[in-house]
């Protein structure tokens, strides 16, 4: 991570969590921390005291990349010409139920 001099504030951690085996992470919020250490520790104190996860993940905010909004055309690129990504195109077996 690299440190703000000017700051006073710690680095920014994102925090997922995963509420049973098998399940997804998913993004619980953040935490403020100097290292990955204490972003653990901090992330376990404040999105699972409750025992509403039994895995955390953090991951430092600056190193998260998204896509710029004016790029959603051509970063998204319709996949229309794609039959098969669409669910449709797969046969259900008998006794399948969707839910």
């Amino acid at each position: 991570m690299e440190e703000n001099k000017n700051s006073t504030q710690w680095d920014l951690w994102e925090v997922f969590t995963q509420k049973r085996t098998g399940a997804p992470h998913e993004h619980a919020g953040s935490v403020h921390a100097p290292d990955k250490e204490m972003a653990l520790q901090n992330a376990r104190d404040v999105y699972s005291r409750r025992g509403e996860a039994i895995n955390l993940w953090v991951v430092p905010s600056a190193a998260i990349v998204a896509n710029q909004p004016e790029d959603v055309g051509n970063f998204f690129e319709p996949s229309n010409d794609k039959i098969y990504r669409h669910p449709q195109f797969y046969k259900l077996p008998k006794g399948v139920e969707l839910e």
